[in-house]
């Protein structure tokens, strides 16, 4: 899969594609009955398939406070688009002169003249350029000129309500868990590279693998991000020599050490070895309850030690599968 940063890369050969845009935050399962409709289309029309996305997200851009979680990151999307088969993958980088690109300039810029599209595939509610005046009407109208064709994909629904990335943050934030990965098409994962910590962890009994939970880059508001999930979760840790590695994880400020960055922390049931700089996924199986503040740091000792007691019982009644799913044993 080919990865442009910005229009301004594409070149003449990568004119005449099947194209789509969006965020594709979490590429859940809405996401992906659109890229399946992608690749069905291109190889009909013996066409490569492209995604157009934005980085950062047009929402962390304008900075409205709070500003949504990312259910992926950036990496973590494109890895997840390459095992749909996408061909291409165009990233517009969301800052003044895109915000302020009118719609009409969009189409004759990114998709007609960059682009060549020739079938593009969109939203029911997808909107874009300045001050959002760009409507799939307007996208219509420009494909009778152009020559290309504009199908707009059906909302996706699941138990009578629309998939999308913001009721699968609510799931997330609720702890449930399942709910996600109904939506998802798969258990939630975060993914990112093992940090130094000040390995207060260690001192106590139970040392962690640290990854920073970064927020997105400010645009002109400067909103405050938060994680997808708080809290305290038997997880599993993919990215090792063995996998998955069962683990206990705690996400959020650490209020008893007087955390102030938000920081994803792991403890490897019966690991030891230094994994510094690896880059690891961790996968969400059950939280076990909420991120609290303890009056000293001997209480939060006791209660790692009964949070690890409780995710070892956990991990004791259920059998891992070759996909890092759990069913129950017996």
């Amino acid at each position: 899969m080919e990865l442009i940063r910005g229009h301004y890369n594409l070149r003449a050969r990568h004119r005449g594609c099947v194209a789509t845009i969006g965020n594709f935050d979490g590429v859940h399962l809405g996401h992906q009955a659109v890229l399946g409709q992608l690749s069905e289309k291109a190889a009909a029309m013996c066409l490569p398939s492209v995604v157009v996305t934005f980085e950062p997200h047009p929402q962390e851009y304008f900075g409205r406070d709070p500003v949504p979680s990312r259910l992926t990151r950036f990496r973590e999307k494109i890895q997840t688009l390459r095992r749909f088969a996408v061909d291409r993958v165009l990233c517009l980088r969301f800052n003044d002169g895109l915000a302020q690109m009118s719609a009409e300039d969009f189409i004759s810029q990114v998709l007609v003249v960059g682009l060549g599209v020739r079938y593009l595939i969109v939203g029911d509610d997808f909107r874009f350029g300045c001050r959002r005046r760009g409507d799939i009407e307007m996208l219509r109208a420009a494909g009778a000129r152009h020559g290309f064709q504009v199908i707009n994909m059906r909302t996706f629904e699941i138990d009578g309500s629309r998939v999308s990335s913001t009721r699968i943050r609510c799931a997330l934030l609720q702890g449930a868990l399942d709910a996600a990965e109904q939506l998802l098409g798969r258990p939630y994962r975060m993914a990112g590279r093992v940090v130094p910590g000040d390995r207060r962890g260690r001192t106590i009994g139970f040392p962690t693998a640290n990854l920073h939970f970064h927020g997105p880059a400010s645009g002109s508001g400067g909103g405050i991000a938060v994680p997808p999930l708080l809290g305290v979760y038997a997880v599993d840790v993919f990215g090792l020599a063995t996998e998955p590695m069962p683990g206990v994880a705690n996400i959020g400020f650490r209020p008893t050490v007087g955390g102030r960055r938000c920081l994803l922390e792991v403890h490897l049931l019966d690991f030891s070895a230094d994994i510094y700089s690896r880059h690891i996924q961790v996968e969400f199986l059950k939280k076990l309850r909420d991120e609290q503040r303890f009056e000293t740091v001997a209480a939060l000792q006791q209660q790692i030690a009964e949070d690890v007691a409780v995710a070892r019982r956990f991990f004791s009644r259920h059998t891992r599968q070759q996909t890092g799913a759990i069913s129950l044993s017996g």
